[in-house]
């Protein structure tokens, strides 16, 4: 599994992508793994405010559905069409085609509240116990 340096990590396996006052919101390789093939994906609204573990979406796969929680707060600014009618690209290219939302952040700070790699490879293992 891939976890990019370049991203930041929540403990509900989501990631964040900051470009510049911006940030675009999708969830792990982790997580699509342990969901299994995804059928389908909710988004919210562009336009709606999300404040940090918020639920704004769910994901549905083969074997479970599973809420979206925001790593930040935020004004959803662009949501990804795409996922409407091919939500296989959670699954093939999830920090790429997969992406769910964009934010303008609310607060640039909670950025750096959020995992490293380093870091969330480690809350991985202890979920794991390993």
């Amino acid at each position: 599994m891939e976890f990019p340096d370049d991203l930041r990590y929540t403990k509900d396996h989501e990631w964040l992508r900051r470009e510049g006052n911006e940030g675009v919101v999708g969830i792990t390789d982790f997580a699509q793994d342990a969901l299994g093939d995804v059928v389908f994906v909710e988004l919210p609204a562009v336009g709606a405010t999300l404040a940090p573990g918020q639920v704004f979406g769910v994901v549905e796969s083969n074997k479970t559905v599973s809420d979206l929680f925001a790593p930040v707060s935020g004004r959803v600014i662009a949501v990804n069409q795409v996922l409407r009618d091919q939500p296989e690209h959670v699954n093939v290219d999830p920090y790429g085609a997969g992406w769910m939302i964009r934010l303008a952040l609310g607060r640039t700070e909670e950025v750096d509240a959020l995992l490293d790699a380093a870091g969330y490879r480690a809350h991985i293992a202890r979920e794991q116990g390993k």
